[in-house]
Protein backbone atom coordinates (compact mmCIF):
# COMPACT_ATOMS: atom_id res chain seq x y z
CA UNK A 1 0.00 0.00 0.00
CA UNK A 2 1.48 3.47 -0.86
CA UNK A 3 2.05 6.04 1.18
CA UNK A 4 -1.09 7.92 -0.22
CA UNK A 5 -3.03 5.99 0.51
CA UNK A 6 -2.07 5.15 3.88
CA UNK A 7 -2.13 8.84 4.36
CA UNK A 8 -6.07 8.16 3.20
CA UNK A 9 -6.92 5.99 5.40
CA UNK A 10 -5.47 7.59 8.56
CA UNK A 11 -8.02 10.64 7.60
CA UNK A 12 -10.73 8.26 6.75
CA UNK A 13 -10.26 7.33 10.95
CA UNK A 14 -10.09 11.07 11.77
CA UNK A 15 -13.06 11.24 10.15
CA UNK A 16 -15.40 8.61 11.97
CA UNK A 17 -13.07 9.92 14.96
CA UNK A 18 -14.74 13.03 14.66
CA UNK A 19 -18.51 12.12 13.53
CA UNK A 20 -19.01 9.59 16.05
CA UNK A 21 -19.38 11.63 19.58
CA UNK A 22 -21.53 13.87 17.91
CA UNK A 23 -24.06 10.62 16.70
CA UNK A 24 -23.74 9.11 20.06
CA UNK A 25 -24.87 12.04 21.80
CA UNK A 26 -27.71 12.32 19.65
CA UNK A 27 -28.78 8.79 20.20
CA UNK A 28 -32.06 7.84 22.01
CA UNK A 29 -32.47 11.56 22.18
CA UNK A 30 -35.86 13.04 21.02
CA UNK A 31 -35.34 15.03 17.85
CA UNK A 32 -37.22 16.97 15.30
CA UNK A 33 -36.91 15.00 12.11
CA UNK A 34 -37.31 16.05 8.54
CA UNK A 35 -38.99 14.15 5.66
CA UNK A 36 -36.33 14.61 2.32
CA UNK A 37 -37.78 14.35 -0.89
CA UNK A 38 -37.30 10.70 -1.14
CA UNK A 39 -39.17 10.09 1.71
CA UNK A 40 -36.36 9.49 3.97
CA UNK A 41 -35.71 10.85 7.28
CA UNK A 42 -33.18 13.52 8.55
CA UNK A 43 -31.91 15.18 11.71
CA UNK A 44 -29.26 17.43 12.90
CA UNK A 45 -27.67 14.43 13.96
CA UNK A 46 -27.01 13.47 10.05
CA UNK A 47 -26.48 17.21 9.21
CA UNK A 48 -23.79 18.06 11.94
CA UNK A 49 -21.78 14.55 11.64
CA UNK A 50 -21.66 15.69 7.98
CA UNK A 51 -20.21 19.08 8.43
CA UNK A 52 -18.04 17.78 10.67
CA UNK A 53 -16.72 15.50 8.43
CA UNK A 54 -16.54 18.07 5.42
CA UNK A 55 -14.79 20.63 7.46
CA UNK A 56 -12.02 17.78 8.12
CA UNK A 57 -11.40 16.79 4.94
CA UNK A 58 -11.14 20.54 3.21
CA UNK A 59 -8.65 21.12 6.16
CA UNK A 60 -6.08 18.18 5.05
CA UNK A 61 -6.93 18.17 1.38
CA UNK A 62 -8.09 21.53 0.07
CA UNK A 63 -8.01 20.10 -3.55
CA UNK A 64 -10.41 16.80 -3.07
CA UNK A 65 -14.17 16.69 -4.15
CA UNK A 66 -16.74 15.74 -1.75
CA UNK A 67 -20.26 13.87 -2.50
CA UNK A 68 -22.08 13.46 1.15
CA UNK A 69 -25.69 12.87 1.28
CA UNK A 70 -26.92 15.92 3.63
CA UNK A 71 -24.60 18.59 1.78
CA UNK A 72 -24.33 17.35 -2.15
CA UNK A 73 -21.03 17.82 -3.98
CA UNK A 74 -18.29 20.07 -4.04
CA UNK A 75 -15.28 19.89 -6.52
CA UNK A 76 -17.14 17.19 -7.62
CA UNK A 77 -14.57 16.27 -11.12
CA UNK A 78 -11.62 16.49 -8.88
CA UNK A 79 -9.25 12.99 -9.00
CA UNK A 80 -10.11 12.16 -5.53
CA UNK A 81 -13.47 12.40 -4.08
CA UNK A 82 -14.72 11.75 -1.16
CA UNK A 83 -18.53 9.85 -0.73
CA UNK A 84 -19.87 10.14 2.77
CA UNK A 85 -22.95 8.98 4.63
CA UNK A 86 -23.28 10.02 7.61
CA UNK A 87 -25.72 8.55 9.21
CA UNK A 88 -26.81 5.27 6.95
CA UNK A 89 -29.32 3.99 8.77
CA UNK A 90 -31.54 7.03 9.79
CA UNK A 91 -34.47 5.27 10.50
CA UNK A 92 -33.48 2.59 13.09
CA UNK A 93 -31.19 5.78 14.23
CA UNK A 94 -34.76 7.72 15.28
CA UNK A 95 -36.36 4.53 16.48
CA UNK A 96 -33.30 3.76 19.13
CA UNK A 97 -31.91 0.90 17.76
CA UNK A 98 -27.79 1.16 17.81
CA UNK A 99 -27.43 -0.75 14.13
CA UNK A 100 -26.78 2.68 12.31
CA UNK A 101 -23.34 3.74 10.77
CA UNK A 102 -21.37 6.38 8.89
CA UNK A 103 -19.93 5.27 5.14
CA UNK A 104 -16.59 7.08 4.52
CA UNK A 105 -15.47 6.34 0.80
CA UNK A 106 -12.63 7.99 -1.29
CA UNK A 107 -13.16 7.00 -4.87
CA UNK A 108 -10.51 7.99 -7.69
CA UNK A 109 -11.52 8.83 -11.05
CA UNK A 110 -14.94 7.18 -9.75
CA UNK A 111 -13.43 3.63 -8.51
CA UNK A 112 -13.50 3.64 -4.67
CA UNK A 113 -9.85 2.96 -2.94
CA UNK A 114 -11.19 2.56 0.32
CA UNK A 115 -13.99 2.34 2.25
CA UNK A 116 -15.00 2.52 5.72
CA UNK A 117 -17.75 1.37 7.91
CA UNK A 118 -18.11 2.92 11.42
CA UNK A 119 -20.71 1.91 14.22
CA UNK A 120 -21.15 4.67 16.64
CA UNK A 121 -22.95 2.73 19.44
CA UNK A 122 -21.78 -1.09 18.99
CA UNK A 123 -17.98 0.52 18.69
CA UNK A 124 -16.99 -1.25 15.49
CA UNK A 125 -15.09 -0.12 12.48
CA UNK A 126 -14.25 -2.40 9.65
CA UNK A 127 -11.64 -0.48 6.64
CA UNK A 128 -10.81 -1.39 3.66
CA UNK A 129 -8.57 -0.66 0.94
CA UNK A 130 -7.25 -1.61 -2.29
CA UNK A 131 -4.23 -4.04 -1.78
CA UNK A 132 -5.11 -4.56 1.86
CA UNK A 133 -7.00 -6.82 4.14
CA UNK A 134 -10.20 -5.54 5.95
CA UNK A 135 -9.55 -4.78 9.58
CA UNK A 136 -12.18 -4.64 12.07
CA UNK A 137 -10.73 -2.73 14.95
CA UNK A 138 -7.24 -3.23 13.67
CA UNK A 139 -8.15 -7.60 13.54
CA UNK A 140 -7.93 -9.10 10.11
CA UNK A 141 -11.44 -10.51 9.21
CA UNK A 142 -12.53 -12.70 6.25
CA UNK A 143 -15.43 -13.76 4.82
CA UNK A 144 -16.63 -17.37 5.21
CA UNK A 145 -16.95 -20.16 2.39
CA UNK A 146 -20.31 -20.93 1.55
CA UNK A 147 -20.19 -23.82 -1.57
CA UNK A 148 -24.06 -23.11 -2.60
CA UNK A 149 -26.84 -20.07 -2.78
CA UNK A 150 -29.46 -22.99 -0.11
CA UNK A 151 -26.22 -22.77 2.58
CA UNK A 152 -26.57 -19.30 2.60
CA UNK A 153 -27.70 -16.52 5.07
CA UNK A 154 -29.65 -13.88 3.08
CA UNK A 155 -29.54 -9.92 4.64
CA UNK A 156 -31.63 -7.28 3.49
CA UNK A 157 -32.42 -3.78 4.90
CA UNK A 158 -36.36 -3.81 4.30
CA UNK A 159 -38.60 -5.60 2.29
CA UNK A 160 -39.96 -2.02 1.22
CA UNK A 161 -36.60 -1.50 -1.14
CA UNK A 162 -37.89 -3.68 -3.63
CA UNK A 163 -40.67 -1.85 -4.44
CA UNK A 164 -41.33 -3.18 -8.54
CA UNK A 165 -43.10 -6.17 -9.39
CA UNK A 166 -39.55 -7.10 -11.21
CA UNK A 167 -37.30 -6.52 -8.47
CA UNK A 168 -39.49 -8.08 -5.81
CA UNK A 169 -39.74 -11.45 -8.52
CA UNK A 170 -35.84 -11.27 -8.07
CA UNK A 171 -35.31 -11.03 -4.68
CA UNK A 172 -38.15 -13.38 -3.85
CA UNK A 173 -36.81 -16.01 -6.54
CA UNK A 174 -33.40 -15.67 -4.15
CA UNK A 175 -35.22 -15.71 -0.68
CA UNK A 176 -36.87 -19.06 -1.92
CA UNK A 177 -33.23 -20.73 -2.50
CA UNK A 178 -31.46 -19.79 0.70
CA UNK A 179 -31.65 -21.17 4.21
CA UNK A 180 -32.59 -17.80 5.82
CA UNK A 181 -33.56 -14.45 5.50
CA UNK A 182 -32.66 -11.64 7.70
CA UNK A 183 -33.95 -7.87 7.19
CA UNK A 184 -32.30 -4.92 9.04
CA UNK A 185 -28.86 -3.46 9.47
CA UNK A 186 -28.27 -1.39 6.83
CA UNK A 187 -24.45 -1.23 6.71
CA UNK A 188 -23.59 -3.46 9.39
CA UNK A 189 -24.88 -5.89 7.19
CA UNK A 190 -22.20 -5.93 4.99
CA UNK A 191 -19.81 -5.91 7.51
CA UNK A 192 -21.15 -8.87 8.33
CA UNK A 193 -20.32 -10.31 5.62
CA UNK A 194 -16.89 -9.34 5.70
CA UNK A 195 -16.81 -10.62 8.93
CA UNK A 196 -18.34 -14.23 8.25
CA UNK A 197 -21.52 -14.30 9.46
CA UNK A 198 -23.81 -13.62 6.61
CA UNK A 199 -23.15 -14.98 2.82
CA UNK A 200 -25.05 -12.50 0.70
CA UNK A 201 -27.14 -8.72 0.71
CA UNK A 202 -28.95 -7.93 -1.67
CA UNK A 203 -30.41 -4.76 -2.20
CA UNK A 204 -31.91 -1.49 -4.43
CA UNK A 205 -32.64 1.65 -4.34
CA UNK A 206 -29.27 3.03 -3.21
CA UNK A 207 -26.81 5.93 -4.15
CA UNK A 208 -23.48 5.94 -4.60
CA UNK A 209 -22.88 7.12 -0.38
CA UNK A 210 -24.77 3.80 0.55
CA UNK A 211 -22.60 1.79 -1.30
CA UNK A 212 -19.30 2.94 -2.55
CA UNK A 213 -17.53 2.43 0.83
CA UNK A 214 -18.57 -1.16 0.92
CA UNK A 215 -16.75 -2.34 -1.84
CA UNK A 216 -13.01 -2.46 -0.11
CA UNK A 217 -14.14 -3.27 2.26
CA UNK A 218 -16.22 -6.58 1.35
CA UNK A 219 -13.03 -7.28 -1.42
CA UNK A 220 -10.70 -6.69 1.31
CA UNK A 221 -12.27 -9.91 3.22
CA UNK A 222 -12.33 -12.29 0.11
CA UNK A 223 -15.64 -11.28 -0.73
CA UNK A 224 -17.41 -9.60 -3.86
CA UNK A 225 -19.88 -6.86 -4.26
CA UNK A 226 -21.46 -5.82 -7.56
CA UNK A 227 -24.67 -4.80 -9.47
CA UNK A 228 -27.39 -7.38 -10.47
CA UNK A 229 -25.21 -8.13 -13.69
CA UNK A 230 -22.26 -8.38 -12.16
CA UNK A 231 -20.15 -5.29 -12.63
CA UNK A 232 -17.87 -4.03 -10.23
CA UNK A 233 -19.12 -0.68 -8.39
CA UNK A 234 -18.38 2.58 -8.97
CA UNK A 235 -19.78 6.26 -9.83
CA UNK A 236 -23.00 5.79 -11.39
CA UNK A 237 -23.45 1.84 -10.90
CA UNK A 238 -27.14 2.18 -10.62
CA UNK A 239 -29.18 1.47 -7.56
CA UNK A 240 -28.70 -2.38 -7.52
CA UNK A 241 -26.14 -4.32 -4.97
CA UNK A 242 -25.09 -7.73 -4.56
CA UNK A 243 -22.64 -8.72 -1.61
CA UNK A 244 -21.33 -12.01 -1.21
CA UNK A 245 -18.56 -13.80 0.77
CA UNK A 246 -18.19 -16.21 -1.36
CA UNK A 247 -18.09 -15.98 -5.43
CA UNK A 248 -19.68 -19.46 -5.78
CA UNK A 249 -22.42 -17.57 -4.20
CA UNK A 250 -22.63 -15.15 -6.26
CA UNK A 251 -22.90 -17.05 -9.81
CA UNK A 252 -25.76 -18.62 -9.01
CA UNK A 253 -27.34 -15.25 -7.35
CA UNK A 254 -26.33 -13.67 -10.57
CA UNK A 255 -28.08 -16.28 -12.48
CA UNK A 256 -31.28 -15.26 -11.13
CA UNK A 257 -30.93 -11.46 -10.58
CA UNK A 258 -29.47 -10.48 -13.96
CA UNK A 259 -32.93 -11.99 -15.86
Amino acid sequence: MSQDTQDFVDLANRLADASRPILRSYYRRRLDIDIKSDASPVTQADREAEAAIRQLISTTFPDHGIFGEEFGKEREDAEYVWVLDPLDGTRAFVTGRPTFGTLISLARNGVPLLGLIDMPVLGDRWVGAVGRPTMLNGERVSARACAALREGYLSASTPLMFDTSDKRRKFEAVEATVRSTTFGGDCYQYGMVATGFLDIVIECSLVEYDYLALTPVIEGAGGKITDWHGNGLKMGSGDRVVAVGDARVLDEALAILAN
